[in-house]
């Protein structure tokens, strides 16, 4: 029982965060980003590993939500565009997807290859953006944030997981 609720909430996660993220006023948003974002790649930003998107932007695309943000690197920080701008590269996927990758739980060309995850544009910035997700040591990050991110990731794993035994399989497919 508890994991068919979990499959369903999964399956329609999108639909149920539709709407309160879209009004969620764009400002509140973006702030949210960015504190994420510096704290994620706080060893990152202090490297100066994010000089290869200066004068350049990267669109994140959650595409089952329809939302998008605008990130670049100016002045030794990274920024979010209050509105569109023409993106140099972009990354996009189903909120699912997106929240493995995040979480380690699935590799992004594994998504890439079976077409869970777009990247269109500029490849060879679209590989600097990959590399530097994935050199990104989730060890450093605040504990909050490790759990958070760890539960959510498993969750949603377990959520997309096809049922383990056959009587959860039967139920599954006949209620």
């Amino acid at each position: 029982m508890i994991n068919k609720i979990r499959t369903q909430l999964v399956q329609n996660a999108a639909s149920i965060l539709r709407s309160p993220v879209h009004f969620l006023p764009r400002t509140v948003q973006k702030k949210a980003l960015l504190e994420s974002m510096k704290a994620v790649f706080k060893e990152a930003l202090e490297d100066g590993d994010f000089e290869f998107l200066e004068g350049k932007w990267l669109k994140i695309e959650v595409r089952d939500i329809a939302l998008s943000w605008y990130i670049s690197y100016q002045q030794e920080k990274l920024i979010v565009a209050d509105k569109p701008v023409q993106e140099d590269v972009s990354f996009s996927g189903d909120l699912n997807d997106l929240v493995l990758i995040a979480g380690r739980k699935e590799d992004p060309d594994t998504l890439f290859f079976q077409r869970r995850l777009s990247i269109e544009g500029d490849t060879e910035l679209g590989l600097e953006v990959k590399n530097l997700m994935d050199s990104v040591d989730l060890e450093l990050l605040p504990k909050p944030m490790q759990i958070v991110l760890a539960q959510l990731a498993d969750f949603v794993q377990k959520g997309v997981q096809p049922p383990t035994n056959t009587n959860e399989a039967v139920n599954a497919y006949t209620n």
